[in-house]
């Protein structure tokens, strides 16, 4: 294995900004085969120079989402109430790509082909593969050229149905077509026709293409095939105007559902819903731009005997999650208004990630953290000092809370904090918070800046807190994402490295369209250079960001990856 240190473009040497990075590189003459369907084309590649991203697209923003024109009477509607569509119509289609960031990938590659060159002799040999094989095979293409198969052969005709089916509509239409209605039309009768002639078993449906307004009573249909023909994997996403489309209450019978995915509806009422409902296979739940009540929610939950993973994304109405559950290992909110989150029993929880809040106005609300029984609860963040208030076995915390074994929960090793460190009552309840939590090993820190800085907080303060334990001896790793070099966030930095035994690494994250250049940042930092370490191991790293929207989470993938040790990590 090879390594190089990176250094940013047009600088001669990085060193004074800390120890060098080193990145490892791939062995030379090695060969990795691209599978058909892969991730790479979301990874970032880590930034070498300092820039502005303010006309960068949001990391969250799926560019694969074709633009969603208005219909003209939807446009007159707004004009008439003095507001203008072509504004609406960016704001919509910012909200349907962060929904869409959300979903997972189709198994069928959208730029998969099938062929295959004739050997020299003419021999046919792709043919002779085993039929389990060529249904692998077909599944991995989009539907359109998994049905031309037919045609290659007799061999080829029954392949197609005889694979579990794969239907992704939005690779009906070329790839970054504008879906207008006529094409949305287009796409449910291809729709239609795939349901009825595939016998199924159908393994995996995205429906995001169609005007569910103008196909409601078809929709209930469809989902009527797709439980009697055995769907495990459902994404369904209206496309909006109107954004209230009440979804048929006919997907309450897919019990052989594995992995379900709703966005931009409204949930159907579940009070009068039968007691044997249920989903008894459902594993992955992921809840985008809904309007549902906090009821529904409990009955999906309560429903779904074996479900590992919940993800809930721009939901509408503000909700309140009480889990329970035996089987959910990790509970994701994204940019989601929520009053309150209370674990009261999730013995196999291990990840409960909130990142962004928002309302209907804009405004972020007060969010209550109720932590109870949850033994393994290993990754939590971000605690947004402000919004939100942590409740800890039933004890309010405090900036006055004294630790004790019943405010504490020591299971928690990967810690994530979103305050500001010049704003007063912010950095008061930051000890009593880590108090809390005794064994962190690794602690994110989201600065908000000094933009909202209302007061002065330096070194004072910090070493009149008292000792803080998971300082002095657990934190092996501190990251401070956002950094601006104001004087508050020199002081809580100066407090952590004279205080931390066991601190093997620090990185600094510098902010977007902060620093100018390398000289500026350099000053920054300078104060840090010179102080004495509690750990004479520690090591700093400064750098910019991975993804320029900033360090929240946004893509439920990296979430609920259990591979990534640390999915906080943004740089």
């Amino acid at each position: 294995m090879e390594y190089f240190v990176e250094k940013p473009a047009g600088q001669e040497c990085c060193e004074h900004l800390g120890p060098p990075r080193l990145i490892p590189t791939a062995p030379k003459h090695s060969a990795v085969a691209a599978p058909l369907h892969s991730h790479s084309h979301r990874q970032h590649a880590p930034p070498k120079t300092l820039v502005h991203t303010a006309a960068l697209p949001a990391a969250a923003m799926d560019t694969r989402v074709p633009p969603v024109p208005m219909d003209p009477a939807t446009a007159a509607k707004f004009r008439r109430r003095r507001q203008d569509p072509q504004d609406l119509e960016g704001l919509v289609a910012r909200v349907l790509s962060r929904a869409h960031y959300v979903l997972p990938d189709p198994p069928a590659a959208v730029d998969a082909r099938l062929s295959a060159l004739l050997p020299h002799d003419g021999v046919d040999r792709l043919s002779r593969l085993p039929d389990v094989l060529l249904a692998n095979i077909v599944s991995r293409i989009p539907i359109k050229e998994a049905a031309r198969t037919a045609a290659l052969s007799r061999h080829w005709r029954g392949v197609w149905r005889s694979a579990p089916l794969v239907l992704v509509d939005s690779q009906i239409l070329p790839q970054g077509t504008e879906v207008t209605r006529a094409d949305a039309r287009r796409i449910t009768s291809a729709v239609s026709g795939v349901f009825a002639a595939h016998p199924g078993p159908f393994r995996c449906v995205h429906l995001t293409s169609s005007c569910m307004e103008e196909f409601h009573g078809l929709l209930t249909r469809w989902l009527q095939i797709l439980a009697v023909k055995g769907i495990q994997e459902l994404v369904l996403v209206n496309r909006p105007w109107p954004l209230d489309i009440v979804l048929p209450a006919t997907f309450l019978g897919m019990t052989t559902l594995t992995r379900l995915y709703l966005g931009l509806l409204k949930f159907p009422d579940t009070a009068g819903v039968p007691r044997t409902t249920c989903f008894p296979n459902l594993r992955e739940l992921g809840l985008c731009t809904l309007l549902m009540e906090s009821k529904d929610l409990d009955f999906m939950l309560d429903r779904s005997p074996v479900l590992e993973t919940l993800c809930i994304q721009g939901n509408l109405s503000n909700l309140r999650l009480r889990l329970v559950s035996q089987s959910i290992r990790c509970v994701q909110f994204i940019n989601s208004s929520c009053q309150e989150i209370a674990v009261v029993h999730a013995p196999c929880l291990e990840r409960l990630i909130h990142s962004g809040g928002w309302t209907r106005d804009g405004v972020c609300t007060k969010t209550k953290v109720k932590i109870g029984h949850a033994p393994k609860l290993h990754l939590f963040g971000y605690l947004v000092a402000g919004n939100h208030v942590l409740e800890v076995d039933n004890a309010v915390i405090k900036a006055e809370t004294k630790a004790s074994p019943s405010t504490m929960v020591p299971s928690v090793r990967i810690l994530a904090l979103e305050f500001g460190c010049g704003v007063p009552n912010d950095v008061k309840m930051i000890p009593a918070i880590l108090r809390c939590f005794p064994n962190v090993e690794t602690l994110h820190i989201m600065s908000r800046g000094k933009d909202q800085s209302s007061g002065k907080l330096n070194l004072k303060f910090w070493n009149e807190c008292g000792t803080i334990e998971c300082i002095r001896s657990r934190i092996k790793m501190l990251v401070l994402d956002g950094y601006r070099g104001d004087r508050s966030e020199l002081a809580f930095l100066k407090f952590f490295l004279g205080s931390a035994l066991v601190l093997k690494k620090v990185a600094i994250v510098w902010a977007n369209n902060v620093f100018s250049s390398m000289e500026e940042l350099n000053s920054k930092i300078e104060p840090l250079r010179s102080m004495k370490k509690a750990s004479a191991d520690c090591k700093t790293l400064v750098t910019g960001r991975k993804n320029p929207d900033g360090g929240n989470i946004s893509s439920f993938r990296r979430a609920s990856d259990f591979s990534l040790g640390d999915p906080f990590s943004n740089f």
